[in-house]
């Protein structure tokens, strides 16, 4: 297990006070910069979700190496072809992660958080999940692929070092070919926002491919509204963290019938039952 991403901790602080002053010395009507018990709340959310992740790594580490031991082949770390196959495996596999934590309520209860601020700045970037338990079934079929679990481990890093810099309005568009083939700020922007076209868009982590390949891609074009289509007004982390899980539990106990309750579960965010033979509306609750 090789924890690049809190050694890159001190060096994510330095850049978050760099962006914050930038806005400070060269402000933009444009975009909203930074708040401080907004910042707040999203380095504490950073700082539960190291702590909280740290054990369940270990958890992850016994899975992928148990896998790892009964798959067919091993793959070398030593060829160029193994770390070809695991950047794109991985890519793929966050891109699944992640539409499908954006998806299935029980999975979003936990990512929400990463939405849940109304700003878009580089400590955004921090504002992680309390609940890293959901992430562990994507990633074991490349394990059983034969790829070391350290390599795994890596890659992700790699993949959540990259991302940390698309959380920013500082940087427009890219030259178009970059923009066409990698995930960048403009298109990152689109999937933080809680416009209505903008809802459920660009999955993709380090790769835009995906998305273009999936039919989930969305441009940057209408001025992107950030936070929740049901923003929470809390800043306290615990609120923060947990207040999807409570609305689950309390639409499960006004469920009438366990295909309700299912529905409350495993349902888009925003599922209700129906109450006429028409189709139910869309989600509304991102």
């Amino acid at each position: 297990m090789i924890p690049a991403v809190l050694y890159a901790v001190p060096a994510f602080l330095l850049l978050i006070v760099v962006e914050a002053l930038s806005y400070r010395f060269a402000p933009d009507d444009d975009e909203r910069g930074y708040e401080l018990r907004d910042t707040t709340t999203s380095l504490s959310m950073g700082a539960g979700s190291q702590l909280i992740g740290f054990p369940w790594k270990l958890l992850t580490v016994g899975a992928y190496a148990a896998l790892w031991t009964v798959a067919p082949v091993h793959l070398s770390p030593t060829s160029v072809w193994t770390w070809v196959l695991l950047f794109f495996a991985d890519d793929l596999a966050y891109y699944w992660f992640h539409r499908t934590h954006h998806e299935v309520r029980l999975f979003w209860a936990g990512h929400v958080v990463h939405h849940s601020s109304r700003f878009f700045n580089l400590s955004t970037a921090l504002r992680q999940s309390w609940t890293p338990m959901t992430s562990l079934p994507f990633w074991l079929g490349l394990a059983l692929l034969g790829i070391p679990p350290w390599m795994i481990f890596l890659q992700q890093s790699i993949s959540l070092l990259y991302q940390f810099f698309l959380h920013t309005e500082r940087v427009d568009r890219l030259p178009r070919p970059i923009e066409w083939i990698f995930n960048t700020p403009s298109h990152h922007r689109v999937h933080h926002g809680a416009n209505a076209e903008y809802l459920d868009r660009n999955y993709g982590g380090i790769l835009i491919i995906w998305d273009r390949l999936f039919g989930t891609f969305e441009p940057e074009r209408a001025t992107v509204r950030y936070g929740l289509t049901k923003n929470i007004t809390s800043y306290n982390p615990l609120r923060v963290a947990t207040h999807e899980y409570a609305a689950i539990w309390a639409d499960l106990r006004s469920a009438g019938c366990w295909r309700h309750r299912l529905g409350y579960l495993f349902g888009r965010p925003g599922w209700q039952p129906s109450t006429s033979a028409a189709p139910p509306a869309p989600a509304v609750s991102r």
